[in-house]
């Protein structure tokens, strides 16, 4: 019977960065890579993550709404690693807005991931996804955003989370929450990319200690057809996707990197080197 311990140890020597962590403001400590899973079939989830986390991942990255929770558990409890090892993450629905649904929802989670408990739980967007981006009578969800995070602040406080975050969260979002909670918010997970920067919402978050997390750190493969990334990105003999990661990581932001390839989900650990300064800045200067 093959040693799947063994092999993921061995993995973790390997590549380094699976060894990091970030801490958060309660110590948690969770891993600087996590494996997204959005628009990733139950299938193709189940596969990614039980192959990642024997090739070393310690992090992975799900959501109600990506209705792939149950094999992302199921992929967790055949991987031959502890649970504890595993940081698991998901996301209540953009569009439940109020405490009740939102009650429901992480404990929907809980049963659907099979897991005994949840790394991290994150409101996934501030309003509606209809209406993010489109949204002419300019409603804030103020209000609703604050029902929903009593909801995760009393997981939290009960044992079922063990910390608790949002996503898609302006400075006007986070501070409605600062207002009116007991336990700010850990982590705020947005696109974050080569050409796609928000400075001023990443030095806010530093600022009020909640770590960032980069969805799309290729841009949803559009980096991939870039010259100046790939010019810089060979001069390090790296990959594209490898310097995307590698950027996100020196400003302290979490990658999550998606794939449902095994080459890509190895090739994407393999981040053990430095931008320079001058090449930092070249890629900031960068436009999507």
């Amino acid at each position: 019977m093959k040693d799947v311990t063994k092999k993921s140890d061995e993995s973790r020597l390997k590549y380094v960065i699976l060894q990091e962590t970030f801490t958060l403001q309660n110590k948690l400590t969770i891993p600087k890579i996590g494996l997204g899973t959005w628009q990733s079939s139950p299938e193709d989830a189940y596969n990614a993550t039980k192959f990642a986390i024997q090739d070393g991942y310690r992090h992975v990255d799900t959501a109600a709404a990506y209705k792939n929770e149950e094999a992302v558990g199921k992929a967790v409890r055949d991987s031959g690693v502890a649970r504890e090892e595993i940081f698991v993450t998901t996301k209540v629905p953009a569009e439940l807005k109020t405490y009740q649904e939102a009650v429901d929802s992480i404990d929907a989670s809980l049963k659907k991931l099979d897991l005994g408990y949840i790394d991290l739980i994150l409101i996934h967007a501030p309003r509606p996804w209809k209406i993010m981006g489109n949204n002419p009578e300019n409603k804030d969800f103020y209000l609703e955003n604050i029902d929903v995070w009593k909801a995760l602040e009393e997981a939290y406080l009960s044992g079922k989370v063990k910390s608790i975050g949002v996503s898609n969260f302006d400075q006007k979002d986070l501070q409605n929450i600062f207002d009116h909670c007991d336990v700010k918010p850990m982590v705020n997970q947005f696109i974050y990319h080569i050409g796609r920067t928000n400075e001023e919402l990443l030095a806010f978050c530093k600022e009020h200690e909640i770590l960032v997390e980069g969805y799309s750190p290729i841009a949803t493969g559009r980096l991939l057809d870039n010259d100046a990334v790939k010019t810089i990105a060979e001069a390090y003999g790296k990959s594209i996707p490898q310097l995307s990661i590698r950027y996100l990581l020196q400003k302290d932001i979490l990658p999550l990197p998606k794939s449902v390839h095994e080459e890509y989900i190895s090739d994407n650990a393999k981040v053990d080197f430095e931008i320079s300064e001058e090449d930092m800045k070249k890629l900031d200067e960068l436009q999507a």
